[in-house]
């Protein structure tokens, strides 16, 4: 490995382009290694960003097109004479071929990302016969997606990059993973829409009222957000208790000093402002005044806006106490008071407005809206150092669930009282 380093160090972008190129063809050498070193670099000055960004690309985008061609070289004709020996039939290629044809292109940016996977799917590419068009989008995108991303990191990490690198890898593996899993559930939605159409007609085949149909299916998609969140929070108390936030909090904390640098003070001071109990005590007025104004059950809904801000302050404040005694040692500020608060009253105020409005534009607009300010105003809570990382994600996490749960029982009222009335 220090003999790779040192060829970077004196050679710079031909060996990242030629390290890149062999190793999708398959050959063992620890690229994403190679690529942080060069970000590290970058940090200091030795090589350009956009550069190293292109040489590596343009190698991996190579050694891809080498692995397509030698796979469509072989092609069926090797699967048939040697499949047998990895359980590799015609039938279960032509089966397997048909699949990649059809949503492949996808693995081929995800697969950047996955040990192994990458190095593989090249081959089955030419194999399965992937039309080369719809291969070469593909995979030039991913492998510079997976460059710009690895080098990029290295970057940012400056002299702390090879501390970090495998737990950055293990995040990032992680997210793939789920965006693999995403992809998986819509395929099979795809594939069996027809049954899952026809649950969901006998599912709701008694409810033929418009607002009653759509007050159950409200209720049961929060019921599952909320059960979500809940698992999720679930894992984030073990993990604090068992005080495995060290790797997560300090590479946080170090690229977000990293992209800010000192250049976004005035937006990191409007989005602390954005968050803090005056702003909120703010928009839970204005809420309260559209309540008045928009609302169909303007009794309920008055009083679960008190209980989600009010109740959500008690509701964190006990949190806190709670992992105070259980783990005195432990962050003091967890979960993040602002964001945990922040998420409910602007959740709150975003499910009010959403739900009395009919353009789906101004909706669309208004959920982009409380996105970033909820994301941005917790990475500020993190660059002024209010709270921890794990502090504000998990501020998230147990605010959504009080949320989820506040608008669950609203739900649920409501659709009590329509029944009521129409029995």
């Amino acid at each position: 490995m220090e003999t790779m380093l040192s060829y970077v160090d004196q050679y710079g972008y031909i060996v990242l382009f030629i390290a890149l190129m062999l190793e999708l063809i398959a050959l063992p050498i620890p690229g994403e290694i190679l690529m942080s070193y060069a970000g590290y670099l970058v940090f200091q000055g030795h090589m350009n960003w956009v550069l190293c960004i292109l040489a590596a690309a343009l190698g991996s985008s190579v050694g891809m097109t080498i692995a397509y061609g030698i796979g469509y070289k072989l092609g069926h004709p090797f699967i048939e004479k040697h499949g047998h020996r990895f359980h590799m039939g015609p039938d279960r290629l032509n089966r397997i071929s048909q699949w990649f044809t059809n949503h492949g292109n996808k693995m081929l940016i995800f697969g950047f990302f996955i040990p192994g996977v990458r190095h593989i799917t090249g081959y089955f590419s030419g194999v399965t016969r992937l039309p080369i068009k719809v291969y070469m989008i593909y995979a030039y995108t991913g492998a510079f997606v997976w460059t710009a991303i690895f080098i990029s990191i290295g970057k940012l990490l400056g002299p702390q990059w090879d501390q970090f690198h495998t737990s950055i890898k293990k995040y990032l593996i992680i997210g793939v993973l789920l965006a693999a899993v995403i992809f998986i559930m819509i395929y099979v939605y795809r594939k069996n829409k027809q049954k899952i159409k026809s649950w969901l007609i006998y599912f709701i085949k008694n409810m033929m009222e418009k607002r009653k149909r759509k007050a159950k299916l409200f209720i049961v998609f929060s019921m599952f957000v909320t059960l979500a969140l809940i698992s999720l929070m679930m894992g984030l108390i073990q993990d604090f208790l068992g005080n495995e936030f060290a790797d997560f909090n300090e590479i946080t904390i170090l690229l977000i000093d990293s992209i800010f640098e000192g250049k976004w003070i005035s937006a990191v001071s409007a989005f602390e402002l954005a968050i803090s109990n005056p702003t909120l005590i703010c928009i839970a007025s204005l809420t309260f005044l559209w309540i008045v104004w928009r609302g169909r059950e303007r009794l309920y809904e008055i009083v679960f806006l008190f209980i989600a801000g009010i109740g959500g302050e008690v509701y964190e404040e006990g949190l806190r106490a709670l992992f105070q005694k259980i783990a005195p040692k432990m962050s003091s500020s967890f979960p993040g008071e602002q964001t945990l608060l922040a998420t409910v009253i602007y959740g709150f105020c975003l499910y009010l407005f959403v739900l009395h409005l009919r353009n789906h534009w101004i909706r669309i607009g208004a959920m982009v809206v409380v996105v970033i300010i909820l994301f941005f105003s917790g990475s500020a809570q993190i660059y002024i150092e209010n709270e921890w990382p794990s502090d504000v994600a998990a501020g998230y996490v147990f605010g959504g669930v009080w949320l989820g749960l506040n608008i669950l029982l609203l739900e649920i009222l409501r659709l009590s009282k329509f029944l009521k009335d129409n029995s």
